[in-house]
C-alpha cells in the first residue's frame, strides 16, 4: 500500500508540475495521468474510463450548451439598455456591470456570463471615456464571485456536490450553495465598488475613436518607395509618431530579421514590425505613407468583384476565445484569407512584445487581433472563429427571436432542479436538447460551446484522484493537516482547509483541484471528527475563488490583454478580496452549515 500511495503522489505531482510550467495543454496532462495509473497499477483496467461517463461529464457539457443558448439570444443585452442611461460615473459602471455580471453568472457559466458583457463594458468605457482597466477586473472577478452562488454556477460545485453524494449518500441541490455565495458575493460586490481605485488608470480607451485603442499591439507596415520616410532613419520614423509607436524589428530582402538601432536607415520595401496602440498606428501609416503588410484586404467572391465598394470591409478589434478553432494555429494554419476572407491585421499578447512575423505567430487564448474582413457575415465569421469582439456592437451575436424560448428552457430546468423532479444530470442533458432542437443553437454552436479539454481532464482525473483515496493517500494528507490544525478551534481547520485550495488552485485548475482537494477534506472533517459538509463547502469556496494571477482562471486571462493589465495588477485588487473571501466565507460556512460532531 505504501508503494501505491507513492505511486499515487508522484502522479498528481507530476499533473500539478506539468500545469504550472504549462508545456503541455491540461487535457493531454489528465490524459497522461490516467495513462500512467493504469500502467503502474494503482487504477484498474475496467475502471480506467469510469470518469468519461461521470454524471460531472454530462453537466458541465450540457451546462455549457445551454449557458451559450441564453447568451446567443440577446436577452441579456435588452435587459441592460433601460441601466444604460445611469452608467454615467465610474462608480456606477463598476458597480452596474460588475452586479450584471455577477448575478448572471449563477445560472450561466461564469466565463459566458463575463463575454456577455465585456463588449457592453467596452462600448460604455468608449462613450464616457472611463478607464477600461477600471471596469473589467471587478467584472472578471464578479463572475467568479457570482458562481459560488449555485450548483451549476462553476464547475467546482458540481464536482464537490459528486463528492458528498459518494460520502453522505445525497448531493448539494441546487440552492444548497446560495446562502454561502451570496453572502460573499455581497461583500466582494460592496467592495469592488470602492476597490477599483486600486488598479491603474492611465490605460483607458479612446473615447473617440471608432475602435478601442490598447497598447502594445504587434503589427507589420511596408516602407513603400513613395515614402517620404526612405533614406532617413528609425528614430525619424519614431519621432514621427511623437514616441508612440516603436520599431522592434527591420525584414530586409524578405527574409533578413534585423534588430536596428535608432540610427538605422530605412530602405525602400522593408518590412517593419511595430509595437502601437490602434490609432498610433493608425496616424503612423497616414503620416509616413506607409502600408499595412496585409490590408490590400479579402479576395472577393467571384459574385462579388463586380460594384464592390470600399467599405464592404471593415476593422474589427476582438479577443480569441479559448475555444477557438485559431488557437495553436497560425495564420496559415487557420487559412484565414482563404477560407474566411480575413486578415491579420495586428496582434497583442498580455503587454509582451512579439519579435517574430505575424503569419508565423501561433494564437493564444486572450490574444488581442484587429482584423479586417468583409463587413456581411462578420458576426457569423467571429463566430466561426471563436473571436469576441470588442468594438461597439454593430455586430450583434444572436439570435434576438428566441429570447422568450432560451429563458423558458433555463427557468424550467431550474425549476426541475430545484424541486428535485428530475436528477441534474438529466434536467441539463434535456435543456441543451431542447437548445438544439429548437434551434436557439445550431448543431455547430452547440458543440462548439463545449469546453472539451476540461471534460477531458474531468474524465480522466475522476479515476485518478478516486485512486489517491483508495490507496489511503487522502487519509495520509489529512493525517498532517490534522496535525497542522492540532489546537486550532474547527473554525480554523475551516479556514486552513479554504486557505490550502485557494492556494492551488491558481496553479492546478479549479476542477482539478476540486478532485485532489474533496476528498483530503472529508477526511480531514473525520480525523477531527466534524461533519463533512463545510469542509467540502470551504474546497468548492476555495476552488472557485482565484483572484491573485490572470492564468488560473479562463475569466481573468480573458480581461487581461482588453484590459491592458500586467501579472501585477491581479494582486492589487485580488489579495484584499482573498482575505475577504477567506474571513466572510469561513464564517458564513460555519453558520449555514454547523460543525457539529458526527
Amino acid at each position: 500500500m505504501i508503494v501505491d500511495q507513492l505511486l499515487a503522489f508522484g502522479i498528481i505531482g507530476a499533473v500539478i508540475a506539468l500545469l504550472i510550467t504549462d508545456r503541455l495543454r491540461y487535457d493531454l496532462v489528465g490524459l497522461l495521468a490516467l495513462l500512467a495509473s493504469v500502467a503502474t497499477g494503482i487504477v484498474r483496467p475496467n475502471e480506467a474510463f469510469r470518469g468519461f461517463s461521470d454524471d460531472i461529464v454530462i453537466i458541465v457539457g450540457s451546462a455549457l450548451v445551454v449557458s451559450a443558448g441564453v447568451g446567443r439570444s440577446g436577452v441579456v443585452e435588452t435587459l441592460m439598455r433601460p441601466l444604460s442611461a445611469r452608467m454615467t460615473t465610474p462608480w456606477a459602471q463598476v458597480v452596474i456591470l460588475t452586479g450584471a455580471v455577477t448575478f448572471l453568472s449563477a445560472i450561466v457559466k461564469n466565463i459566458g456570463a463575463l463575454a456577455i458583457f465585456m463588449p457592453i463594458a467596452l462600448q460604455v468605457a468608449r462613450r464616457t471615456g472611463t478607464s477600461v482597466s477600471s471596469l473589467l477586473m471587478p467584472m472578471a472577478f464578479g463572475s467568479l464571485l457570482g458562481g459560488l452562488m449555485t450548483l451549476v454556477g462553476t464547475s467546482p460545485n458540481i464536482i464537490v456536490s459528486r463528492m458528498r453524494d459518494e460520502l453522505v449518500g445525497h448531493p448539494f441541490g441546487m440552492f444548497d450553495f446560495t446562502p454561502v455565495g451570496l453572502t460573499i458575493a455581497l461583500a466582494g460586490l460592496v467592495f469592488l465598488g470602492f476597490g477599483y481605485r486600486l488598479l491603474p488608470t492611465g490605460r483607458q480607451a479612446a473615447s473617440s475613436q471608432p475602435s478601442f485603442s490598447i497598447a502594445d499591439y504587434t503589427a507589420e507596415v511596408l516602407v513603400p518607395a513613395s515614402s517620404p520616410f526612405v533614406g532617413r532613419t528609425v528614430a525619424d520614423l519614431e519621432a514621427g509618431s511623437d514616441g508612440d509607436v516603436t520599431v522592434t524589428t527591420v525584414i530586409r530582402d524578405h527574409f533578413r530579421r534585423l534588430v536596428p538601432t535608432s540610427h538605422w536607415v530605412l530602405l525602400a520595401d522593408d518590412i517593419l514590425v511595430v509595437e502601437a496602440d490602434t490609432q498610433a498606428l493608425s496616424n503612423l501609416v497616414k503620416r509616413a505613407g506607409l502600408q499595412l503588410v496585409h490590408e490590400h484586404g479579402p479576395e472577393p467572391e467571384p459574385e462579388e468583384k463586380k460594384g464592390r465598394k470600399a467599405d464592404d470591409t471593415v476593422l474589427v478589434e476582438a479577443v480569441v476565445e479559448q475555444r477557438s478553432m485559431l488557437v495553436g494555429s497560425t495564420v496559415e494554419d487557420g487559412a484565414l484569407r482563404e477560407r474566411y476572407g480575413v486578415n491579420l491585421l495586428a496582434l497583442s499578447r498580455r503587454g509582451k512584445p512579439i519579435r517574430q512575423r505575424l503569419r508565423r505567430v501561433r494564437f493564444q487564448f486572450g490574444d488581442l487581433v484587429v482584423l479586417q474582413a468583409p463587413a456581411k457575415g462578420l458576426s457569423d465569421t467571429l463566430t466561426q472563429l471563436g473571436c469576441l469582439p470588442l468594438a461597439e456592437r454593430g455586430v450583434a451575436i444572436g439570435r434576438p427571436e428566441k429570447r422568450r424560448l432560451a429563458l423558458g428552457i433555463m427557468a424550467v430546468t431550474i425549476g426541475l432542479i430545484a424541486t428535485g423532479l428530475v436528477p441534474v444530470a438529466v434536467a441539463f442533458f434535456g435543456a441543451a436538447v431542447l437548445m438544439t432542437a429548437l434551434n436557439v443553437l445550431s448543431v455547430k454552436e452547440a458543440y462548439e460551446a463545449i469546453d472539451w479539454p476540461i471534460l477531458v481532464l474531468l474524465g480522466s482525473l475522476i479515476p485518478v484522484s478516486e485512486a489517491l483515496r483508495t490507496t489511503g493517500g487522502t487519509e495520509l494528507i489529512a493525517g498532517w493537516l490534522s496535525y497542522v490544525a492540532e489546537g486550532l478551534p474547527p473554525v480554523g481547520a475551516l479556514a486552513l482547509m479554504m486557505m490550502a485550495a485557494m492556494a492551488v488552485t491558481p496553479f492546478l485548475n479549479n476542477a482539478a483541484t476540486v478532485l485532489v482537494m474533496a476528498p483530503i477534506a472529508a477526511s480531514l472533517a473525520a480525523h477531527l471528527g466534524l461533519r463533512p459538509d463545510a469542509f467540502l463547502m470551504a474546497v468548492a469556496v476555495g476552488a472557485g475563488c482565484d483572484f491573485l494571477t490572470p492564468i488560473g482562471h479562463q475569466c481573468n486571462t480573458l480581461v487581461m490583454g482588453p484590459g491592458g493589465y500586467r501579472f501585477g495588477d491581479y494582486w492589487r485588487l485580488g489579495a484584499p478580496l482573498s482575505l475577504i473571501v477567506l474571513v466572510l466565507g469561513t464564517a458564513a460556512i460555519a453558520l449555514f452549515w454547523p460543525l457539529a460532531p458526527l
